[in-house]
């Protein structure tokens, strides 16, 4: 490496010869911690701004130790993670910034976990752009076959990164595909692997790189197949896949149409659903239920590749009371509101008076609907069309527990029994008739609650805790 530190009478500048090396960048934070060079002394300079201010003070001079210096710098393995990614961004100031941090870092070793603190803010800010960069690489780089004179397939790929994530992102490419001769070019630089070796290349044009291939045509008529519109949501497709990227992507100039008939396409589906289910022989008990709803594929959820997770509790309780959905603790174990929000609720009903024994629980859906994100399965919340499709369940599970009293946690659940979207907050704590003459009662799901915050979380516990003790005070009057 090159990096060369300049000292001058005002200012201790460090010139590095690449933007993305890490390395570089820790070694000179260490020679300049243990110099003691204040942050505010400093100015680190990437490739191309050295020349222009390398001049702006006379002379030089070596390098002191301050008063100040650091015998031993430390520097937290988590501090290092975080580093290793936000030096790859293209703030300019992201050197003195992280330089800035470790040194503060020297006399309080737990500065990273202050979130509120400006520096750690922004270097966490930094890092989440860095990676998210790195998964947009990943996820919309596409590969066009390129044939050479001796037939051999050589697959090349445009992509404009947002940071200096190339190099980082080598490794990953080099794993996925191996076997494949393979370049990737970007405007910073560009990286060629022939199935041995790897190699770095200068920086590249978008006309370096080939308009398409054969290939693209049998490509785009599968995501046409795969096009799910009953769960498109154009803003979060938008957020997720934005359009600078679409350019590069065969498969994208399909969107605006298939976006287009997304609507008519939903209502089929809906259609073709509630068919099925008038088509059904209603089941005549829970374990016929129980049973049917493993099989159900009527909407997109009953598709995911999940577990139904079916209603329990006693044949003919006098009390119901109907969830959201399963969760992901629900769905691992087969069984509904085993969950925190579900242990939370147990907690509440025994606080209230309520026995859980003598209650059926379970869910206006009946499947997990969630969105992968690494290992974590997030929940999502189901559509109006999806509880609609679902109700014919909770419908069969009333009509066979004939229950005296149903509690709807949330506004999914109310949906599900009341077949229209109402406010809970203006609808709790008071009955209201359903079309059968059963009575319903509203309250908030305890998942709302697990959201909430110190006194923000107290007050919305006590309102939950009132709810069931109204609705255990009812319940006692129907005896």
């Amino acid at each position: 490496m090159r990096e060369t530190v300049f000292f001058t009478t005002s200012d201790h500048v460090v010139a590095l010869d690449a933007p993305d090396d890490f390395e570089a960048w820790r070694g000179h934070a260490r020679a300049l911690l243990v110099a003691g060079i204040e942050p505010d002394r400093l100015v680190w300079l990437e490739p191309g701004a050295a020349e222009a201010d390398l001049f702006r003070s006379p002379g030089t001079s070596p390098v002191s130790r301050s008063k100040r210096g650091f015998a031993q710098p430390k520097a937290p393995r988590d501090f290092l993670d975080l580093a290793s990614q936000a030096i790859l961004h293209r703030d300019p100031g992201r050197f003195d910034l992280l330089y800035g941090l470790l040194w503060r870092l020297q006399g309080n070793g737990r500065l990273l976990e202050d979130k509120a603190d400006p520096q750690v803010r922004r270097v966490d800010d930094l890092t989440r752009a860095v990676r998210r960069d790195m998964h947009k690489m990943r996820a919309f780089l596409r590969f066009r076959e390129v044939r050479g004179d001796d037939g051999d397939s050589h697959y090349v790929a445009w992509f404009e990164p947002d940071h200096h994530i190339l190099r980082a992102s080598a490794a990953f490419f080099v794993d996925r595909f191996a076997d494949m001769h393979w370049s990737i070019l970007t405007p910073d630089g560009s990286l060629h692997w022939d199935k041995e070796m790897l190699r770095e290349g200068p920086p590249a044009q978008r006309s370096d790189a080939p308009p398409g291939d054969p290939i693209e045509e049998l490509w785009r008529s599968y995501y046409a197949s795969i096009f799910n519109p009953a769960r498109l949501k154009v803003g979060a497709m938008l957020k997720e896949m934005p359009r600078k990227y679409w350019k590069n992507m065969p498969e994208t100039a399909l969107i605006p149409a298939l976006v287009a008939g997304a609507q008519a396409r939903e209502a089929t589906m809906v259609e073709a659903g509630r068919d099925l289910f008038e088509e059904a022989d209603a089941p005549d008990s829970l374990d016929a239920i129980a049973q049917a709803i493993q099989h159900c594929r009527r909407c997109p959820i009953g598709c995911n590749g999940t577990r139904a997770v079916a209603g329990e509790g006693p044949k003919k309780a006098r009390l119901m009371i109907v969830g959201e959905q399963p969760g992901d603790v629900e769905e691992e174990q087969g069984r509904p509101f085993v969950g925190p929000a579900g242990q939370l609720l147990m907690a509440h009903l025994e606080a209230a008076g309520i026995d859980r024994k003598v209650t059926y629980v379970t869910n206006a859906v009946k499947h997990f609907k969630y969105l992968s994100r690494g290992k974590r399965r997030l929940h999502q919340t189901p559509t109006a069309k999806e509880i609609d499709i679902c109700r014919w369940w909770i419908d069969n599970e009333r009509r066979i527990v004939k229950p005296r009293l149903i509690l709807a946690l949330g506004a999914s659940a109310a949906r599900g029994l009341l077949h229209k979207t109402i406010r809970i907050q203006q609808e709790r704590g008071r009955p209201m008739m359903l079309e059968d003459g059963g009575e319903l009662w509203v309250t908030a799901h305890p998942s709302y609650l697990l959201r909430l915050r110190d006194e923000g979380r107290a007050t919305e516990e006590k309102r939950f805790r009132d709810d069931l003790k109204a609705v255990a005070k009812r319940l006692t009057s129907l005896a």
